[in-house]
């Protein structure tokens, strides 16, 4: 079973080095590097969302063309990229994911009650709530020759994350989904519920203390409920 990641707003790859300590002999990580961050960093950063789309399914259609059996994992920014590229999978008549893992993220297309347009801030002002965020040591502010490329980068994810398109129609994935998501997430009860309207099959809901960035802090329990769910269901899904 391959388990492709996505990673949240100015994360790259490397923030799933980790999971591999814990995750199941049966269980192969493959971490997508997004453009503008790790080993991309020269490159462009995406214009829309539908050039991130295009972009992650170019990169990881060898991965899932065949028999070969997936899932997908995705945490803030990442869900909303492992939810609109199953979609986009399940369209072109491909094999969908066997289950997709959305983390850190309420349902698509809820608002939540204090929607901020984060990448609309002045530099300090965001700087400043990347901060009460977590997930980013204040020490990384220090140091200009870093903060010239990363701020650009982290303003365009969060510009990119926060484009939802409200009262789109839901599209019910055929498939099996997990949530996971801090008790301190600053979430609506509708936000976090609504996700059982985005399968045909069964939501499954876990928490975990901490905030937003739980995954960093709880790495070895996160991991270990992956793997548990992915013994429990590894049959891959039939396109729309």
């Amino acid at each position: 079973m391959k388990l492709i990641c996505f990673p949240y707003a100015g994360g790259s790859s490397a923030i799933f080095n980790q999971w591999k300590n814990y995750i199941g002999s049966n269980i192969e990580i493959i971490a997508v590097e997004l453009a503008g961050r790790g080993k991309r960093i020269h490159e462009a950063h995406y214009k829309d969302f539908d050039e991130v789309i295009e972009d992650v399914f170019s990169l990881i259609i060898d991965e899932i063309n065949g028999n070969n059996e997936y899932a997908f994992f995705g945490h803030s920014m990442g869900a909303k990229i492992a939810y609109e590229l199953t979609q986009e999978i399940l369209r072109r008549g491909l094999s969908g994911p066997s289950h997709v893992f959305f983390s850190g993220r309420g349902a698509p297309y809820v608002l939540g009650k204090d929607q901020k347009e984060y990448h609309k801030l002045p530099d300090e002002e965001f700087k400043q709530e990347i901060l009460k965020l977590g997930g980013t040591p204040k020490e990384f502010f220090d140091h200009p020759e870093l903060l010239e490329v990363f701020l650009p980068m982290l303003k365009s994810d969060f510009k990119l994350a926060e484009r939802d398109v409200i009262g789109k129609e839901i599209n019910p994935l055929p498939l099996d989904i997990t949530v996971f998501l801090g008790k301190d997430e600053e979430l609506t009860p509708e936000q976090t519920d609504s996700w059982k309207k985005y399968t045909s099959e069964n939501c499954t809901i876990h928490y975990f203390n901490g905030g937003h960035f739980f995954i960093n802090e709880k790495v070895e329990e996160v991991v270990k409920k992956i793997n548990n769910t992915i013994q429990l269901n590894n049959k891959p899904v039939n396109s729309y």
